[in-house]
């Protein structure tokens, strides 16, 4: 069984940060792509960030400047460093990666951002 679980979501002010966590329950060395996506009430899920094993990264427009893909292969974890908040940003987070054709989806965290 592999699992992504995701933490770190919560309630925060516009101009505030969070960190969001992406905990893998296999190595993620090998892996060459994981990523951060969200979903927000009436639109489709969006790729937000995107490491790749290399550590080459890429973001949405809307994010750039603002937030901060990171992976950390010893603990197999993936984080999203937000900051600069803004309402625009409310939706769940959710971490995705692939091992070899397995893709595996976390569950999801509650991003909340107030005005």
């Amino acid at each position: 069984q592999v699992q992504l679980v995701e933490s770190g979501g919560g309630l925060v002010q516009a101009g505030g940060s969070l960190r969001l966590s992406c905990a893998a329950s296999r190595s993620i060395f090998s892996i060459n792509h994981m990523g951060w996506y969200r979903q927000a009430p009436g639109k489709q899920r969006e790729l937000v960030a995107a490491i790749t094993s290399g550590s080459s990264t890429n973001y949405a427009n809307s994010v750039k400047g603002r937030f901060t893909i990171s992976r950390d292969n010893a603990k197999n974890t993936v984080y999203l460093q937000m900051n600069s908040l803004k309402p625009e940003d409310t939706a769940v987070y959710v971490c995705n990666a692939d091992w070899s054709g397995l893709e595996v989806w976390g569950q999801g965290t509650l991003v909340t951002v107030s005005s």
